[in-house]
């Protein structure tokens, strides 16, 4: 089967973005974002969604991490919904419960072609590693904007914000990786009794 790859370059006043994305690679990542924590928090989609992805962000980070972030979701929702394509033969839903120790995260997506995101997390702090943790949201809304998905985000437990933040970024590559996985039993039906996605 041929490789789902996508690249996706975003050019603003604000942000310069890149990014490559392949579905079906093995975990390899070169990640840039000028934003070290966000970088590990992106590093644990590819390696848990088994996505190799290339990310080069340069942004206006004099002023704030905000519009680099948020412009990294967009370009990377941009990027995977390309990668996707018309979704024929796909899971279509996936889920995954990831923990950290004392913290435990859940993320559910579908592949729906309707943008929505539900987000019920609390930080014990405001910043990790100089990352204000309000920009995780602001992702996560840019990348389900754009790769047109359904995306449910629930922190169950945790008292560190790290971890919290690590274990809803690990359970969305293990999410992602299973809506995108070739349904083998569905061969070319498309996943919805509308017969579009």
């Amino acid at each position: 089967m041929t490789p789902r790859i996508a690249s996706v370059e975003r050019n603003t006043l604000e942000t310069k973005i890149s990014v490559t994305i392949n579905l079906d690679g093995t975990g390899k990542r070169e990640l840039d974002t000028g934003i070290p924590f966000f970088d590990h928090m992106l590093d644990q989609i590819a390696r848990h969604g088994l996505f190799d992805m290339t990310i080069k962000a340069d942004g206006d980070l004099e002023i704030d991490d905000h519009h680099t972030v948020e412009d990294v979701g967009i370009t990377v929702g941009q990027a995977f919904a390309k990668a996707v394509g018309d979704k024929k033969g796909l899971i279509r839903y996936g889920h995954a419960y990831c923990p950290l120790d004392e913290a435990l995260s859940r993320v559910v997506m579908d592949l729906s072609g309707r943008p929505g995101l539900e987000y019920e997390v609390d930080y014990p702090r405001a910043v990790v590693g100089g990352f204000d943790v309000d920009l995780i949201r602001e992702f996560f809304q840019g990348f389900v904007n754009h790769a047109n998905v359904t995306m449910h985000i629930d922190n169950l437990k945790g008292r560190n914000a790290h971890h919290i933040a690590e274990t809803i970024f690990k359970a969305c590559g293990k999410t992602m990786r299973m809506c995108v996985e070739r349904d083998a039993r569905a061969g070319d039906i498309m996943p919805s009794t509308k017969g579009v996605l």
